[in-house]
C-alpha cells in the first residue's frame, strides 16, 4: 500500500519536503504525464516505524488530499511493513 494523493492537492510542495524515501514527485515529473503531484507506490513506505501517520499527510495543509485507507493489489498494508521492508534493499511494491 502507498499514499495518494487526491485532487484537492493544492500542490503546495509541502509533501516532497517530508518524504523520506523521496517517494513524491511534483506535476512536472509525473511519469503519467498528467497535471498533479505523483507517488511512486514502489517506494512509499508510509512511514511505518517513525511516524503514527505517512510524514506527507502530516504537513499537508489541505485536509484529505492524502489517503491511505485502500489497500493496493499486491502490496502490504501498513501493519505489515517491517523494518527489513525498511532498509531502503527491499521493495515496498511485493
Amino acid at each position: 500500500m502507498a499514499v495518494k494523493i487526491t485532487d484537492i492537492c493544492i500542490a503546495c510542495g509541502s509533501c516532497i519536503d517530508e518524504c523520506p524515501v523521496s517517494a513524491i514527485v511534483d506535476d512536472a515529473n509525473n511519469p503519467e504525464g498528467q497535471d498533479s503531484y505523483y507517488v511512486y507506490a514502489d517506494k512509499c513506505v508510509e512511514c511505518v516505524g517513525h511516524n503514527d501517520q505517512p510524514a506527507c499527510a502530516s504537513a499537508c495543509p489541505t485536509d484529505g488530499c492524502i489517503v491511505w485507507s485502500g489497500i493496493a493489489s499486491g502490496q502490504p498494508s501498513r501493519d505489515n511493513i517491517g523494518a527489513d521492508m525498511r532498509n531502503g534493499n527491499t521493495p515496498v511494491f511485493a
